[in-house]
């Protein structure tokens, strides 16, 4: 069935959406916030907090940036007027920074004042190197307008040790991920070993330096790992917490997690452009198209 599922995976980018959609359904909670309620709703009461993602990137239209970003800014209000344990992360070239750094700037400008008017908080996704200083320059002002502001890197890469190194403070918030994007050998670690090395090493800086650091990954052995060297340093619960994608299986180690007091927060996206993220994750975790191939056959 293994070899079936990876064959079903790598199939699916050429097979019309219909077809795929039963089996982006774990990854993604909808086309709409509406449709993506009641799935945050649902975690919030499990004990999970929440990130939402609107999916899209590399929009190189004005007028498009500037409709999504009223898009997230909405989103915000929603928030809070349902009264969701919810706070919103934003990839900057859904909002233009494909086009410019200053059209993008204008964009997270309104976006931040509505975290700021809502009392929410904003975290900028990190996206190929390319973009990385624009982000970082995009988080440094969000940071000066709102302090509930953060942002992501990779620890793929040589530099994020150093760009870490540069923000760290007791108020520094920012979300630690493997990377996923393709990059050169010149600048990026290849081997995974390297990879979670580097990971610890990051982590491990921000919450010596008493900043907040979010542990955003699905390696159990990493998570393992980092969750020994946390309780043998005795590091406040209140300085961190494990993130993970929506519908990424776990075996069971986000509720153990949870029960030991940790702070879990599912990263959930919506959005109609779902069926590159699902063909992403469903390539990742083959195993998912076995899970929904018995559900559409299950006698009811």
């Amino acid at each position: 069935m293994s070899i079936m599922n990876k064959i079903i995976a790598s199939s699916l980018p050429i097979l019309p959406k219909w077809f795929a959609k039963p089996f982006a359904t774990p990854y993604v909670a909808g086309e709409t916030f509406e449709e993506a309620k009641p799935h945050i709703r649902a975690l919030n009461e499990k004990g999970f907090k929440t990130t939402v993602d609107i999916l899209g990137e590399h929009v190189k239209n004005k007028e498009m940036a500037r409709t999504i970003t009223q898009h997230y800014c909405n989103l915000f209000y929603a928030i809070k007027e349902e009264q969701l344990d919810c706070n919103v992360s934003v990839k900057p070239t859904h909002i233009g920074l494909d086009i410019s750094l200053a059209e993008t700037m204008a964009n997270v400008h309104r976006i931040i004042q509505s975290a700021k008017d809502t009392d929410n908080f904003l975290r900028l996704d990190m996206e190929n190197s390319s973009f990385t200083d624009a982000t970082l320059e995009l988080y440094n002002h969000c940071i000066n307008i709102h302090p509930k502001s953060g942002v992501v890197f990779q620890a793929y890469l040589y530099r994020s040790y150093n760009d870490v190194m540069d923000h760290t403070s007791p108020q520094f918030n920012a979300r630690i991920c493997k990377g996923i994007y393709k990059e050169s050998e010149n600048i990026a670690y290849q081997k995974d070993s390297d990879i979670v090395d580097n990971f610890i090493r990051i982590v491990h800086k921000i919450l010596n330096d008493s900043g907040y650091c979010a542990i955003a990954t699905h390696d159990l052995g990493l998570i393992d790992k980092l969750e020994s060297w946390i309780e043998e340093n005795n590091i406040q619960k209140h300085h961190f917490e494990f993130q993970v994608l929506y519908g990424v299986p776990m075996s069971g180690k986000l509720e153990e997690l949870l029960s030991k007091g940790y702070t879990v927060r599912v990263y959930v996206p919506f959005g109609y452009a779902w069926f590159d993220y699902s063909i992403r994750r469903l390539k990742e975790n083959p195993s998912i198209i076995g899970y929904v191939i018995k559900n559409l056959f299950k006698q009811k």
